[in-house]
C-alpha cells in the first residue's frame, strides 16, 4: 500500500499562495489528511495541495487566495488546488508584492515577486504598503466622487492613468492626482 504524502506542519507558515478553484470531483478518490478546527479540509499529493474551505485570504500567518472558476460557483465551500512550487515566502518587512489590475473585471489583486509571470515592471512593496495601494485602487475603480475636482473628458481614461501610476511608480496618490489637476 502506498504511503500518504504529508508535508511538515510548519511548511505553510508565513507563505503566500494563489489556489485555482477546481471541480469537487478532483478529490473524489483522495482521503482527508488534515481537518482544521475552522472546518477546512486538506488533501496532499506529491504534486501539490487541495484545500476545501469556505474561507480564503488571511489564514493565521499566511495569505492564501482563491482564483474562482468562470463562471463562479454558488457553493460556499470551494475546492482550490496549488502546486508546491506556488507557495512563496511571506513576511511584513520585505518588498515582496506587486499589484495586478484587471480593468475588464474592475478588480485589483496582489501577486508575489516569485510568481513566474512577474515582468519586474510593477513596483514591489511590503504587505502594508500593498494593502494601502489596493484600497486606493479599489476606490478609484469603484467610486466617482474623487473625480469631481478634475477636468476630464472620460473618467475611465483618467482612472486608468492614475491607477497605472499607483502600480508602476512610487509616487503617492496625492502626487499622482496633482499631475492631472
Amino acid at each position: 500500500m502506498e504511503k500518504n504524502f504529508r508535508p511538515h506542519p510548519n511548511s505553510f507558515k508565513n507563505t503566500f499562495c494563489v489556489f485555482d478553484e477546481i471541480d469537487i470531483e478532483a478529490i473524489s478518490n483522495l482521503k482527508i489528511q488534515y481537518d482544521s478546527k475552522s472546518g477546512s479540509k486538506y488533501y496532499y499529493t506529491k504534486a501539490g495541495m487541495y484545500r476545501l474551505s469556505n474561507h480564503w485570504g488571511r489564514l493565521a500567518n499566511s495569505k492564501w487566495r482563491l482564483e474562482p472558476l468562470e463562471p463562479e460557483t454558488d457553493s460556499k465551500f470551494k475546492l482550490g488546488y496549488a502546486s508546491w512550487q506556488s507557495f512563496y515566502p511571506d513576511n511584513a518587512v520585505e518588498e515582496l508584492y506587486y499589484l495586478e489590475v484587471n480593468y475588464n473585471k474592475n478588480t485589483v489583486n496582489y501577486q508575489h515577486k516569485n510568481n513566474p509571470t512577474y515582468d519586474k515592471k510593477a513596483i514591489l512593496r511590503t504587505s502594508f504598503e500593498t494593502t494601502k495601494r489596493i484600497k486606493q485602487v479599489r476606490n478609484l475603480l469603484n467610486l466617482t466622487s474623487w473625480a469631481k475636482y478634475f477636468d476630464y473628458d472620460d473618467i475611465d481614461v483618467l482612472r486608468k492613468k492614475i491607477i497605472t501610476d499607483l502600480v508602476f511608480t512610487s509616487k503617492t496618490l496625492e502626487e499622482i492626482k496633482k499631475q492631472f489637476i
